[in-house]
């Protein structure tokens, strides 16, 4: 009998990790996908003839799209069960990286993009949601761990990823990368998760339509922002008021109607809560970080795609480290103290980037990173098994679908408010460097000197542009760092409001 329940117990624990490998496989696929077609855009452009601003729609068209599927994952997921309603979202999401990757216009790969971003967002949260599932809480850190491996390497590998396929191949590969890995992930569906009843529930279309609408808005207005100067175009000014207007209207229809569409009562859970606005928040600091740094290191200091994207493995390599030993340590220290320190960390790495000069080499940033990385793994881990280990089992995929789009709209919000803060921060800093070119600056009468001039024309004017561009934009970059960092630490007071839960049972316990 001893040796019957032994083979069963190890059979049980080797489906269990089986189950990780499948479904990090399928969220390494969607996380990645969101970041490797960055570096694949110019070459894009010269293929379906499309400009800069145009281009860029191939990026927003898959974030709208999954910004609108996420908060429905739960229902879709009772609606259609577990094991069919993963399998149509691997399958979706591989015939759409086909077409795109075949697309012959600009039309024809935003179209395909949406329809990847529908298939491809539920990945994460339906995934999270079957870890939830299978492991017990006690073992929620280790299965975490594993699987934010992926999760948390795929974004920072993605660049890199992007520039050697584009580099060395066609930029329709980073589409077609996604075939092979796609079709594994189904076959281990179809041996390894098992299907969930079906729950058939009402739709509130016309919550529905408020939410697809209001969501949609907000998408377009955050991507499109900073690229048409916020409110001085009517565009995002009509954009931004019927955001507001739609989602005010959802979130006050779904407080007052009997089966609404997003359980909002969810939120009551103060660790959910909680939880929730600091992945928003700490997403939003550190993925706008890691939109802003490639740029940087290409412009200011002439690395290539390639190089930057070197430049930042340490983040996924410390990234995966402190993950490893947050969820060891998740068991004896307590996770507010845990959470505490990866901020910390998190926030030295960002303040070593607002002590850049031009003459920064390569270890500094790699130092610099690998804080960053290890904050990221330790937070990442406690955060995520806290999220949802007081939340009741049976709203276990609906929170994993909000959580995860808490997560979604922190970068979105993120990338656009740095953006805007770097850009502008570069142009003030610009003019004011500029009020120091006068003649009676004995500091500008020594530059001239220097470049054996006697007035600001031809080669030494050129310089001196040049000089201005590079210290104004580095002036820029230094500020949004600044930013990142102080509101970093303006989350470990968050973090102690976390309730305490006990990790080492089946049944959650918060105090």
């Amino acid at each position: 009998m001893n040796i019957a329940a032994l083979h069963y117990s190890e059979s049980l624990a080797s489906k269990r990790w089986l189950i990780i490998v499948t479904i990090m496989l399928l969220a390494i696929l969607e996380v990645l996908d969101s970041t490797i077609v960055n570096v694949a855009l110019r070459p894009m452009m010269a293929t379906l003839n499309a400009n800069q601003n145009q281009i860029t729609w191939v990026l927003t068209s898959y974030v709208v799209a999954s910004a609108v599927i996420l908060p429905l994952t739960g229902f879709l997921m009772n609606r259609l069960g577990r094991k069919t309603f993963i399998l149509i979202c691997a399958t979706g999401f591989m015939a759409s990286s086909f077409l795109c990757g075949i697309s012959t216009s600009l039309t024809e790969i935003i179209f395909f993009r949406i329809f990847q971003g529908l298939f491809g967002s539920s990945l994460i949260p339906t995934s999270q949601a079957i870890l939830r599932e299978t492991f017990p809480l006690e073992e929620q850190g280790k299965a975490m761990a594993i699987w934010g491996l992926g999760i948390m390497a795929a974004p920072v590998c993605g660049p890199t990823l992007g520039g050697f396929i584009t580099q060395h191949a066609s930029w329709r590969w980073v589409f077609y990368i996604n075939l092979p890995m796609c079709l594994i992930g189904i076959v281990l569906i179809l041996l390894v998760i098992k299907e969930s009843p079906r729950i058939k529930e009402k739709i509130d279309n016309f919550g529905l339509a408020l939410m697809v609408v209001g969501v949609s808005a907000l998408q377009i207005f955050l991507d499109k922002g900073n690229e048409n100067d916020w409110f001085s175009s009517n565009s995002i000014l009509i954009l931004a008021l019927v955001s507001v207007y739609c989602l005010t209207y959802f979130l006050i229809r779904s407080y007052y109607h009997k089966k609404p569409l997003i359980d909002l009562s969810l939120y009551r859970d103060r660790n959910f809560r909680v939880c929730s606005l600091l992945m928003m928040s700490f997403c939003g600091c550190l993925f706008g970080f890691v939109t802003l740094e490639p740029i940087m290191l290409q412009n200011l200091f002439g690395y290539t795609s390639m190089a930057s994207g070197w430049t930042m493995a340490p983040l996924g390599i410390a990234s995966g480290i402190g993950m490893v030993l947050a969820s060891a340590a998740m068991q004896k220290i307590n996770v507010k103290a845990i959470l505490t320190l990866a901020i910390l960390s998190t926030s030295y790495g960002a303040w070593l980037y607002t002590q850049l000069t031009l003459n920064a080499d390569l270890h500094y940033f790699l130092r610099a990173n690998a804080y960053l990385g290890f904050g990221m793994g330790c937070f990442m881990v406690p955060l995520s098994t806290y999220a949802l280990a007081t939340i009741n089992p049976k709203n276990i995929v609906e929170a994993s679908g909000l959580f995860s789009y808490a997560r979604m709209l922190g970068t979105s919000i993120g990338i656009s408010v740095l953006s805007t803060l770097v850009t502008r921060s570069a142009q003030q800093s610009w003019h004011q460097l500029s009020g120091f070119v006068n003649p009676f600056n004995p500091r500008y009468q020594a530059w001239l000197a220097a470049q054996h001039a006697t007035q600001l024309s031809g080669p030494p004017l050129a310089r001196m542009a040049n000089m201005f561009v590079l210290h104004s934009n580095l002036l820029g970059f230094i500020y949004g760092f600044n930013v990142i960092t102080f509101c970093l630490l303006l989350l470990i007071p968050l973090i102690w409001r976390l309730e305490n839960v006990k990790l080492n049972g089946d049944a959650p316990v918060a105090h």
